[in-house]
């Protein structure tokens, strides 16, 4: 979706969809006059600072510790990740990307860079597989 796009009705899609979120976050930037400083740049930069926010509720745990989350520090994770989710999302209608699709092909990808018969319980990048072929 870029600027020019109408923007379409949230109440129109299914609530819980993607397409109804991506909606709302259109008519809510739409609104505000705000696409103006929604440049993919802008957008990256906000994205990569709330993945730092996010990081910050997991420093100094142990690996316990980060899965057992207390209920308020837990809603605090949340509410970052719904950043991250909401500058990925503008990110992708600024740049024309549909998130879903892009997923998919890079999972498909991934299948083939780590077939699971090879590397099934060992967490190396790709190019540590010295003995990988296709």
């Amino acid at each position: 979706m870029t600027t020019d796009d109408p923007c379409p009705t949230p109440q129109d899609l299914p609530p819980d969809s993607l397409a109804a979120l991506d909606a709302r976050l259109l008519a809510f930037a739409r609104e505000r006059d705000w696409e103006q400083f929604h440049s993919p740049k802008n957008l990256s930069m906000a994205l990569a600072g709330e993945c730092g926010e996010l990081l910050e509720h997991f420093q100094w745990l142990t690996e316990a510790q980060s899965t057992a989350l207390a209920p308020d520090k837990r809603q605090a994770v949340a509410h970052e990740v719904a950043d991250i989710l909401i500058y990925l999302i503008r990110l992708c209608q600024r740049l024309g990307i549909d998130p879903i699709a892009a997923a998919y092909d890079k999972i498909a990808i991934n299948e083939t860079r780590y077939p699971a018969h090879r590397v099934r319980g060992d967490a190396r990048r790709a190019d540590e597989y010295l003995d990988l072929a296709p």
